[in-house]
């Protein structure tokens, strides 16, 4: 079978459409989904079957697009049943990229011999280090035999002299590479141009995006090319994943581009431009020469540059929920490399790509959304999802309406497209948060003009996944190179009283089961409400929202707070229980030294326990012990992990410190993880993340990055220290400061977080020595004392709890309601303690601090002290 191109959208995300409510519609008629993980998926279409591939070798079909089925998880291991074991098929790309996993491949069925085509590449991943191959197998499922490689890339000087980077050839190509001009040889897309010739598109970031024609007879590139023909791009703009597809009807053919960063921070959307000519020019709907795309001279990720250009089909975006409206709103979250499949004989169009979401981190899925040609011949994309229920049949009456309007715009953000509200009214007019105008032509043609742009599009009838029911959608892209989306969405009319009712019923203080910290108590809500707070006991929680613990030691405390909506004369209540938990100990929490076990030293906590490669497989781990950076050290095997005593840390003040010596770095593997929740976690990540392997911690709410602006290196000692002062975050690497960040995210306020090391609930573990880890909860260690212990191991003295028993003491002292004698004798310890305890030792300490909690303990009400 040949490859065909649809547009179809792959993407992570569900979406919907029609005003039709789903309870009215027979089960059969409700669209099912069976959804599927695939980074970077690429679509060819075997017999009744669409096949996607991915990287880390990830692989999944479907018959419908609509219930996938995955064939292989992410992992490029030797159980990967692509590849009879690709660790050794492919063992010359993954040795000279000097990684264990490989890239985004493309396949496609040659017409020549009727073989499947399997273009695969492999990446250092931190530098444009990389290798493209083919393999070669009778059946898309595979087993894939290698054929060998065609192109290599990120030569060091030294090695351009004697490493081709054109192994196609006899050639030697480059002289010298250079990662600002040549491109980095992963993301191959392969497509037949309408003569028959056989091309390959490539590249991403580095020197930008190239095309090479390919022998149609054999697959391999046409010699004599270097790496080809440049399209666009350069300077290490953020710039990847091409795939280019020939649409009959309008005779073009159309360059799908991802920009940015794939992560959930990186911005990542999709863009087009088109040629006449499979090798370009490639000209964006601005009519921008897409060959003068790139960064400026002597920068990296200059998204600035290249953010004008392209022409925008989807990115970051979220249909918000309407006041009153049940469902859960829809969005997606850096979607992009995708593929595209056309069918040529219905003209039917299918963008495919992965996405994430919002509020779910990185998890990421396939999505698939239709994709429709304007009257100018420019490609857009539907809001939702593909359900195979899309009616193009609209009339100017279905149009007429309330629309949640989103507004893509041409900034490489994080940032979401809310939608906002707009109405398109019967006399063609554009009212709301967007002004213009509307008019429906041919067929389901739509022409908008807002704020003096025109915007061409296509309106449907889709299903929309927050309603569950069906409604009419617009998409739309402008002379700007940007999209616009509407889904219709019924006006509500409440009363004063039903909005009281709503907006109480809304209210949420998140989990109150275990209240650490202060709480952010809302006075206003929707619909110009006001709300009010009363607490059942203003000592331990104000009406403000400011939480007073109880003491260490101490039993937690239930407090009932009310929140009273007001709207106009009519108000509504909603309680609210929570269970204020006492003061974490400060000070020392553990200790762990590894001489030859996993218990701390301490004794404060209960001992480590051994894991497999996730944190919750306790099960399989082999921890081992050998000579480390003082006594022993635990080694870590790359396959097992330690999983510590919960509730280490329960504030946000801490310090955490440890020794740590890899054998191998890999992006996102960990060696100190904290977790209150799979969505709320602290992570050490020694090797960086993605393109950059600077050490830094990484924080599992709004995805925030510390970095230390250091490369930490193999199989020396390091020390790592990290502290969190309230928002304030400090990493220390060998005793000198890093990295001072604001606004690091709070993760530990109940008492049973989990901590680990080597091992999180997702990537691959740690593989190397872990020695001397301390964690101080409760407080911070200071800048001195972090290189005083880097330089002499010896750790500080912990006077945190003795400060609070003195504390403590001084405030009984003056109570008169205790007994004289017993006062004036815990006044005498005082005396004779604090003068001395800058000068005390560890052990001088603790002992006083016995002394004086002993004196505390003995202190009897007046009356009851004989």
């Amino acid at each position: 079978m040949k490859k065909l191109f649809v547009l179809f959208i792959l993407v992570i995300v569900l979406t919907g459409c029609t005003n039709v409510s789903a309870t009215d519609l027979p089960e059969e008629e409700k669209p099912q989904f069976t959804n599927v993980s695939v980074h970077d998926p690429s679509v060819i279409k075997a017999e009744d079957s669409y096949y996607i591939f991915g990287s880390h070798l990830a692989a999944a079909k479907t018959e419908d697009l609509l219930q996938w089925e995955q064939i292989e998880g992410d992992g490029a291991t030797p159980a990967n049943s692509l590849f009879e074991d690709v660790t050794k098929e492919l063992e010359e790309a993954l040795t000279w990229a000097q990684t264990d996993t490989l890239w985004a491949p493309d396949v496609i069925q040659l017409k020549e011999d009727g073989k499947y085509y399997m273009y695969y590449n492999a990446c250092h991943g931190s530098s444009p280090r990389s290798a493209m191959g083919i393999a070669v197998s009778d059946h898309p499922e595979g087993p894939y035999e290698d054929l060998g490689l065609i192109l290599r890339s990120g030569m060091t000087l030294e090695e351009s002299a004697t490493v081709d980077g054109t192994p196609y050839d006899e050639a030697h190509y480059p002289e010298v590479y250079d990662a600002t001009v040549h491109p980095n040889v992963v993301d191959p897309s392969v497509f037949y141009g309408q003569d028959g010739k056989l091309w390959m598109v490539y590249g991403s970031y580095s020197g930008g995006i190239f095309i090479l024609e390919l022998d149609p007879e054999t697959g391999f590139p046409i010699e004599g090319q270097g790496y080809g023909k440049k399209l666009l791009g350069g300077n290490h703009s953020r710039i990847e994943a091409p795939y280019i597809v020939y649409n009959e009807e309008t005779e073009y053919y159309y360059l799908y581009l991802s920009y940015g960063g794939l992560a959930a921070d990186g911005g990542y959307n999709v863009r087009v431009a088109r040629s006449e000519n499979p090798d370009g020019p490639y000209v964006d709907i601005q009519g921008n020469e897409m060959i003068n795309t790139k960064g400026a001279e002597g920068t990296f990720f200059d998204d600035e540059s290249i953010a004008p250009t392209g022409t925008k089909l989807i990115g970051n975006h979220q249909f918000d929920t309407n006041f009153g409206e049940q469902g859960t709103p829809t969005g997606y979250v850096s979607p992009g490399h995708n593929s595209v499949y056309y069918d040529q004989e219905t003209g039917e169009q299918f963008l495919i790509f992965h996405t994430r979401f919002p509020n779910r981190g990185e998890e990421h899925e396939v999505r698939v959304h239709p994709v429709y040609m304007n009257g100018n011949g420019w490609p857009v994309a539907a809001p939702y999802r593909y359900t195979g229920q899309e009616d193009t049949q609209v009339t100017e009456a279905d149009i007429v309406g309330s629309y949640k309007f989103v507004a893509f715009r041409s900034e490489i953000s994080a940032e979401l497209a809310h939608s906002v509200p707009i109405t398109l009214q019967e006399d063609g007019t554009i009212t709301g948060n967007a002004e213009g105008t509307w008019q429906l032509t041919e067929d389901n043609l739509i022409t908008l003009q807002i704020d003096e742009t025109v915007y061409e599009g296509v309106a449907l009838k889709q299903w929309d996944p927050t309603t569950q029911s069906k409604t009419t959608t617009f998409t739309a892209v402008g002379e700007n190179g940007l999209s616009v989306w509407g889904s219709q969405s019924p006006e509500l009319d409440y009363t004063d009283q039903e909005v009281a009712d709503i907006v109480s019923g809304n209210l949420t203080l998140g989990d109150t089961s275990n209240v650490a910290g202060n709480l952010t108590l809302p006075t206003e809500g929707a619909q110009e409400t006001v709300i009010q707070w009363e607490s059942s006991n203003p000592s331990i929680v104000t009406e403000e929202g400011i939480v007073n613990r109880p003491a260490y030691g101490e039993e937690a405390v239930t407090v009932t707070l009310t929140g009273t909506v007001t709207k106009g004369t009519a108000s509504s209540t909603k309680t609210f229980d929570l269970t204020v938990i006492p003061q974490s100990l400060q000070g020392l929490a553990a200790h762990y030294q590894f001489e030859q076990d996993l218990t701390d030293s301490e004794n404060r906590v209960s001992a480590g326990v051994e894991t497999g490669p996730l944190l919750n497989d306790v099960t399989n781990g082999n921890i081992s012990y050998e000579q480390g950076k003082s006594g022993y050290a635990a080694k870590f095997d790359g396959q097992s992990g330690i999983r510590l005593a919960d509730g280490l840390i329960a504030s946000d003040r801490y310090t955490v410190s440890f020794w740590m010596k890899p054998e191998a770095l890999t992006d996102f593997t960990t060696t100190f993880f904290g977790a209150e929740t799979t969505e709320k976690w602290v992570s050490f990540v020694p090797g960086g993340l993605n393109n950059n392997d600077q050490a830094l911690l990484w924080a599992g709410t709004n995805w925030f990055e510390g970095s230390s602006e250091t490369t930490l290196p193999l199989n020396e000692w390091s020390h790592v220290a990290f502290s969190n002062n309230q928002g304030e975050l400090l990493i220390y690497i060998n005793g000198e400061q890093k990295a001072n960040i604001s606004n690091f995210p709070d993760q530990f306020n109940r008492p049973d977080s989990v901590f680990s090391l080597g091992v999180n609930y997702w990537d691959q573990p740690y593989k190397g020595l872990i020695d001397e880890v301390i964690v101080y909860n409760n407080m911070t260690l200071s800048n001195e004392e972090i290189q005083s212990y880097y330089e002499t191991m010896q750790l500080p003295v912990d006077k945190s709890s003795l400060l609070a028993v003195v504390q403590e003491a001084k405030e009984k002292v003056k109570d008169d309601r205790y007994a004289y004698g017993l006062r004036k004798k815990l006044a005498r310890n005082l005396e004779s303690i604090e003068p001395v305890m800058d000068e005390m030792s560890q052990a001088e300490v603790d002992e006083a601090t016995e002394t004086l909690q002993k004196a505390i303990d003995k202190l009897k009400l007046k009356g009851k002290y004989k």
